[in-house]
């Protein structure tokens, strides 16, 4: 069995998609870890602000089978095959780390790179896996996003419900 960390988002009908991608997930892989969730601009083009947030699983998926099912859950919900890397997202669901795997292994390099550049990526990895270290920098996600330049991409911290309770 295999962690893994996957960052989940949507800037199109925000609640429904995430609501719907957290299902999909839940029923792929049982218990699911939460972190909470957060509104955030959209990087790299114009458009609506995203909510974000990271979910923890455990799989026993080989990653591209995991590659390509994520995928799967995207399409279902709406996303183009051909949508453009900085584009509208109903649901988009990133493998940010597999493991301990660095490199780029079945078409998914890993870790992911946002990590370390992007606030919406590495806030909520320092709330629900503060301790756990990045594969590549050995830094604790608490500690890189205590080092990070919070003023350069502003979040918010968002109320969210997921089956009849509070996303942390």
């Amino acid at each position: 069995m295999t962690d893994v960390l996957l960052g989940v988002g949507s800037n199109i009908e925000r609640e429904r998609y995430i609501t719907a991608g957290l299902d999909a997930l839940a029923a792929l892989f049982g218990d699911i870890a939460l972190s909470p969730v957060y509104d955030s601009a959209a990087i790299g083009f114009d458009g609506q602000p995203f909510l974000n947030l990271v979910v923890k699983v455990t799989t026993d998926l080989p990653l591209r089978d995991l590659a390509r099912t994520l995928r799967h859950i995207e399409t279902e919900f709406g996303r183009p095959d051909n949508a453009p890397r900085y584009s509208p997202r109903h649901l988009d669901i990133d493998i940010l780390t597999f493991g301990d795997l660095v490199g780029e292994h079945d078409g998914v390099r890993l870790p992911r790179p946002e990590i370390l550049d992007n606030a919406f990526v590495l806030r909520p990895l320092a709330d629900l896996v503060p301790d756990e270290r990045h594969p590549l920098d050995g830094s604790t996600y608490a500690a890189l996003w205590g080092a990070y330049d919070k003023d350069s991409q502003p979040l918010a911290q968002v109320s969210f419900e997921w089956r009849g309770r509070a996303v942390p």
